[in-house]
């Protein structure tokens, strides 16, 4: 035994001083000029070609690594039997992913391909001015030399789409806006966002469901019709114009085709924007498949600089810098506000709208003829949808809502009645809701309350257009009409029946002053 030792030392002892010899013998570049032309021999000889993809490129992030990585999760499970999980911030889901130095395979277009995720401990660094993780990580990609073109050209793309769509699946959608003063953040953007966590979807929103069939349709053609846009030349965007009284759900349509989608939501405060550049800049920095809203687009800004300006005004020169800045006409020429017409259209149908893609512009108003045409033609906002007043289909709706009721436990005679109020009583979708929440824990006390409500409210109307057309107003406008119904909902003193009743006598416009005042 300790012969056999003794002769294993000797042996060592030779191979060590065999390699010390080799050492001072050749040089390193020798040696490694060796190295390089075996490697080459063997790569000739391999029908295999081998790509690395590194975490880090330089000193930035490799976004090629991240989409593999991702991607490789969402197959993972057919192969190996070590897996990482996790979470990424603002996710609410679990991803998979391979450990260090595992395999998995996949299959793109019948090209079987191998992956290796490698992770390697980094030497120390004397001096690094950038602080870099403690383990070096890539993914080697193996294939046939024969598919290597078909792999370059087309398989990397494919994994970044697919990557970025699980990542939008995954991350909670965001809402937008753009901050006081048009401030910026810290890497220079100009948009603030939280967590858009709506609930509103198209099997809650409470309208027509033929009309709602139609929006879904129209939404879903636009999200899969990059080819035709791009076939057609148009720019791959779309918009929609939502009109109608407060209170009938245009907000919450909005809600509902981004969580339909899955959009991100731009809320763009105009009267926080202090010029077309800045405006332009705003939408450069929107990301595609989002959704950009401008609510109240008739009350945010004064936007009548294209009407003629009263005969009473001195005409200006078009060097007036009033004139050039946009404000010169109308009873608000003095706002310093200095977006112009021109710039909002440039804006959604412009050369500056066509700088992403697969965007949604949705307008909001309560007035539609206060708009200006041009903002109503097809390519600013291809598609008007009238948010009406309640109707019986959407009534269901809320009453599947908040009571839980299908159509078959309303009592049938209580189901008529409340179809020849509803037209009538033109109640919104947010009083019937309140009405609904109200009594929400009694669901025969709460179908009563609301049937009440219809039928008083439906009696109130036909009131105010006899006297109307007693009155020769039977123009009034709607305006004048939701004047008229708060007026009405407001709270009345001891007494205040009476005068009701003599108001109605001596005609709507005595009647209204007189509530306006009893308000007061």
């Amino acid at each position: 035994m300790k012969e056999y030792w003794t002769t294993l030392a000797s042996l060592l002892g030779v191979l060590a001083f065999c390699q010390s010899l080799m050492q001072s013998i050749f040089p390193p570049e020798l040696r490694l000029a060796v190295l390089k032309f075996f490697n080459r021999i063997f790569h000739l000889c391999s029908s295999y070609c081998y790509f690395d993809i590194t975490e880090t490129d330089g000193v930035s992030t490799n976004e090629l690594y991240n989409a593999v990585q991702l991607y490789l999760s969402s197959s993972v499970s057919i192969a190996g039997n070590r897996l990482s999980l996790t979470r990424a911030l603002n996710s609410s889901a679990i991803t998979f992913g391979l450990s260090n130095n595992d395999f998995i395979s996949d299959n793109f277009n019948g090209v079987t391909v191998l992956w290796e995720h490698i992770v390697t401990q980094r030497q120390n660094q004397t001096f690094a001015w950038r602080p870099m993780p403690e383990e070096k990580r890539g993914f080697t990609l193996r294939i046939k030399k024969k598919d290597k073109n078909l792999i370059l050209n087309s398989y990397l793309d494919y994994i970044m789409e697919k990557a970025n769509e699980i990542r939008r699946k995954n991350q909670d959608r965001l809402l937008y806006t753009n901050p006081k003063g048009g401030a910026v953040d810290s890497r220079g953007h100009p948009w603030e966002s939280v967590p858009f966590k709506h609930p509103s979807t198209f099997d809650t929103l409470a309208m027509d469901p033929m009309k709602k069939q139609q929006i879904m349709e129209d939404l879903r053609d636009f999200a899969e019709g990059q080819s035709f846009y791009q076939k057609t030349g148009r720019a791959w965007k779309r918009g929609y114009l939502l009109y109608g009284p407060p209170g009938t759900g245009k907000s919450s349509m909005i809600a509902a085709m981004a969580n339909y989608l899955g959009y991100d939501i731009y809320d763009l405060e105009l009267t926080e924007v202090h010029s077309n550049s800045e405006l332009r800049k705003l939408l450069m920095k929107t990301s595609s498949k989002s959704i950009i809203v401008i609510e109240d687009i008739d009350c945010s800004i004064n936007l009548t600089n294209r009407q003629k300006s009263n005969t009473n005004q001195i005409p200006r020169s078009a060097y007036d810098p009033v004139t050039r800045s946009g404000l010169g006409s109308g009873e608000d020429s003095g706002n310093s506000n200095t977006i112009t017409l021109s710039g909002l259209l440039n804006f959604t149908d412009g050369l500056w709208s066509c700088c992403g893609s697969e965007r949604i512009f949705v307008f909001t108003t309560n007035h539609i003829e206060k708009l200006d045409a041009a903002l109503l033609r097809s390519g600013r906002m291809d598609m008007h949808i009238h948010m009406s007043y309640c109707t019986m289909p959407s009534l269901k709706i809320l009453l599947k809502n908040y009571l839980g009721y299908e159509e078959e436990d309303l009592d049938g005679d209580v189901s008529k009645e409340m179809e020849a109020a509803v037209e009538k009583a033109k109640m919104t979708p947010a009083d019937v809701s309140e009405s609904l929440i109200k009594n929400r824990r009694s669901g025969d006390r709460a179908v009563r309350e609301l049937l009440g409500e219809l039928r008083s409210r439906a009696e109130r109307n036909e009131r105010i257009g006899k006297l109307r057309g007693e009155n020769g107003n039977s123009a009034a406008t709607e305006e004048d009409e939701e004047e008229e119904k708060r007026a009405l909902d407001s709270p009345k003193e001891d007494g205040g029946d009476e005068e009701e009743e003599t108001a109605f006598e001596n005609g709507v416009c005595e009647k209204r002053e007189e509530l306006r005042g009893h308000d007061t």
